[in-house]
Formats: C-alpha cells, structure tokens, sequence
C-alpha cells in the first residue's frame, strides 16, 4: 500500500534496490523512501545484510576410495559495499553458493586419503575458505565461517572398519594376557629358585628334588582347600615322592 502512494519503508539490516525505467537506479538504506512510480521509479527487490547459514552435504570417495559424506555448515552474508552484484549477478545466491560449496569441499576430499580426512578438517576449511573468498566477493557475498560439522562414512566400510577393529581389539587383548601369564609364571619361577638357593643354604643335607616335592605337596594342599570349599567330598593319596588328589561333587 505505501508504495502504491510512493512511499517504501526500508528495514533495518536490508537495502533496497530502485529501478528508473526497469533499469538501475540507486541503493536505498534502511529506513522510509519516496519511490514516485508515476515518474517511472519502482523497487526492483531487497538484499538481506544478516548473516545467514545454509548446509551442504557433500558426497564423495576419498582418495584410497572409501565413500564418505561430509557435511558442513556455510555462514555467509551480502556485502554492505556491492548490493548491486549480490541482487543483479545470482539469481538465486543460496542454491548457487551452496553448488559452490558442494563443488569446492568434494575436490579436496578426492585429494586425500580417509585418515587426512578426519585430520585435516582445519586445512580442507582453510583452502575452501580461500578459494570463495575471491570468487563471492565478485558476485557481492562474503563467506564468514566454513564449519565442518560431522564426516560419515560409508554403511558398509564402517560395519566393516568396526569389525576390524573389534578383531584387533581381541588379538591386542590376547596377546597381553599372554605377555601378563609370562611374566607371571617368570617371577614365580625366580621367586621359586631364590628359595631353592636360600633352604639349600640352611638345610645341606635336603636335595632340590625333595625341596621341589615339599613345595609341590604345600601347593596341592593349598589348592584344595580352595576345592573343598566347593566340594562335598575330597580325598588325598599321598605316595613315595607324589601326591595324589580325587574331587568327588555329590
């Protein structure tokens, strides 16, 4: 209704482009404008100043060809200085931006393999960053932060990298109890041969084949004690130079 009397108001953070003859005119800043339509003036559209955010998914195969999807959110925004290219030069900013970024985010995934992808995310920003800088500024759109927000990674590899993993988990986890058992049974036998040494000092006339019987014997009583615990019946042979152990559950 206002412009139909010649009036526009402006809103803040917006400017106004005004035509003569559907040609260009002027720029109008935030605020109330009169636009005489009668003399041929009319306003030809509105470029919106706030930053604003879209997101791309972009998807591609890396380098060592492992399908991921990357998506990452682009704050841009028009700058105050060229209304006239961000409303004249792209008819539709958002979609052709974000063509831009799908484009410019996708060539260097290509140049990387899986791991430099996860840890080059500040690099892969940087250069794309860069790269818009020039060719936005052209067209009137500043690109103010280029976030990469999650990497997926193809269903399948990543079922299969997960299980991979667990596999190697598993091997890693098996080969250290190995390592702990060995070490083990090590101090055992070190403990077992300083005592040998220090009872053959004390007790010259005991061999170290009647030591290792009486240790033998203490250890097989020890156990079965543990046995008993959970057993109804427990009987012991004890023979010249061996002991012999029968567990009976009823």
């Amino acid at each position: 209704m206002g412009q139909a009397f010649g009036c526009v108001k402006v809103p803040e953070s917006t400017v106004a482009i005004r035509e003569s003859w559907g040609k260009f005119d002027n720029v109008l800043d935030p605020g109330c404008h009169f636009v005489p339509w009668c003399s041929g003036k009319s306003i030809a559209g509105f470029v919106n100043l706030r930053l604003q955010q879209l997101v791309v998914s972009c998807e591609t195969n890396t380098k060592d060809n492992v399908s991921v999807t990357v998506v990452a959110a682009i704050q841009y925004r028009a700058l105050h200085n060229k209304p006239y290219a961000a409303f004249y030069q792209l008819s539709n900013p958002k979609e052709q931006i974000k063509s831009y970024a799908y484009d410019a985010i996708c060539a260097r995934i290509q140049k990387l393999i899986l791991d430099d992808v996860f840890e080059k995310t500040n690099e892969i920003v940087k250069d794309v960053k860069e790269e818009f800088k020039e060719t936005m500024s052209m067209y009137g759109y500043e690109i103010v932060q280029i976030l990469i927000v999650n990497i997926e990674l193809d269903e399948y590899f990543e079922r299969a990298m997960n299980e991979s993993f667990a596999e190697k988990w598993k091997a890693e986890s098996k080969h250290q109890n190995e390592l702990a058992i060995a070490r083990q049974r090590r101090a055992i036998a070190d403990d077992l041969r300083d005592s040998i040494e220090a009872f053959s000092k004390n007790l010259p006339g005991i061999s170290s084949s009647d030591f290792m019987e009486m240790v033998l014997a203490t250890r097989y009583l020890d156990d079965t004690k543990e046995i008993a615990a959970q057993s109804k019946s427990v009987s012991i042979s004890l023979g010249a130079g061996a002991l012999k152990m029968v567990v009976k559950n009823e």
